[in-house]
């Protein structure tokens, strides 16, 4: 069976390929009255648009988002919400190799293995194409828990980590690589550059933090938050890991320098530091839900690689057409979309078992 529905009490559900008409998401669970039109989720598909600058592929998408049910008078009905975005700049003739010989890195040759055939046109239901819907699916999950912000930005690029010391959140809206440090997104413009003239690909990690998601979100085992959320990121294209608060830098630590000391506070515990990522037993804590995301190099590269056919014979590819240099830029509205899924699913499942 081929899983492509995501939550529980919220459920979105994403449909169509990188070069068929049109792609989509159909959202179910949404609660009814909430107020909902194309115009809350413009602006979020704006963010992920491709062909707005030099750094990011040419493909030219206006990605206008069309909402064809459950929604009435400008508010939501609680029954399921159809979203639509046309796809409206295909070139599929730019994968006639592609069609021949599998791309290293990519899901050409597992898809062969798992169904015995693919769409070829820019990787089909593989591309991350498909990301769009969950953007317009996250759009509306943000509508839901407007008790929380969200901020997503690009922490790492190439290699080349940004200066904790130069961090401003206003700064990520200023360059086109979605980072808080000036001086690190003006290294990162020649980086990019260099990767996309010399026909290669760079990665990137992403951190997305959550600020007033209370105490309580969450469950102890089987729907554990941090769980839900390191499986909404892994399921992002090109994702290779996730970390939640300090992550992998927690097994460094000792007991006491990884635990978040609490003192008594005039709202409920005040916390010395948030090592935890904001989680603890799989429930919130009440502090930042803090995440990060390690995209690879896109795998859609102009350098040749060694491969094979599909009737096994040893060849080389290049993947002509247009591709991302660094799919970690365009990747980030859709780490925080899947933040934004996650939470509004936590809070419908609280509130159903704790009223």
């Amino acid at each position: 069976m081929s899983w492509n529905t995501f939550g529980r009490v919220l459920r979105y559900t994403t449909w169509g390929e990188s070069h068929g008409p049109a792609l989509g998401a159909v959202v179910d669970g949404c609660p009814p009255g909430i107020a909902l039109c194309e115009g809350h989720i413009q602006p979020f598909l704006e963010a992920r648009r491709p062909g707005q600058n030099r750094y990011t592929t040419q493909r030219q998408e206006a990605d206008a988002v069309r909402i064809l049910s459950g929604v009435f008078e400008g508010r939501t009905t609680g029954t399921p919400i159809s979203l639509m975005i046309e796809n409206t700049d295909q070139r599929s003739k730019d994968y006639s190799e592609v069609a021949k010989a599998y791309r290293p890195g990519h899901a050409d040759y597992v898809y062969d293995a798992k169904y015995g055939l693919r769409d070829y046109r820019g990787g089909g239901r593989s591309s991350a194409r498909e990301t769009a819907a969950r953007v317009a699916a996250g759009a509306v999950a943000r509508l839901i828990i407007p008790e929380v912000t969200i901020d997503a930005y690009v922490v790492e690029l190439g290699g080349d980590p940004i200066d904790r010391a130069g961090f401003d959140p206003a700064e990520s809206g200023n360059n086109p690589f979605w980072c808080p440090d000036a001086a690190a997104a003006a290294r990162w413009a020649g980086a990019v550059d260099a990767a996309r003239l010399a026909g290669s690909s760079l990665g990137a990690v992403v951190e997305c933090v959550a600020h007033g998601v209370p105490a309580g979100w969450g469950a102890p085992l089987y729907a554990k938050l941090d769980a839900d959320l390191a499986a909404a990121m892994m399921g992002i294209n090109a994702v290779k890991a996730v970390e939640i608060g300090d992550g992998f830098a927690a097994a460094r630590l000792t007991g006491e320098a990884n635990a978040d000391a609490m003192r008594p506070g005039e709202n409920g515990p005040e916390f010395a530091a948030n090592h935890a990522g904001g989680i603890a037993g799989g429930i919130s804590t009440g502090q930042p839900v803090v995440c990060r995301v390690a995209f690879k190099p896109t795998s859609s590269i102009l350098t040749p690689v060694p491969t094979i056919t599909s009737e096994g014979e040893a060849t080389e590819i290049r993947t002509k057409g247009r591709h991302d240099p660094c799919v970690g830029m365009r990747g980030t509205p859709v780490v925080a979309a899947m933040m934004a899924l996650v939470l509004a699913d936590h809070k419908l499942l609280h509130r159903a078992q704790c009223g």
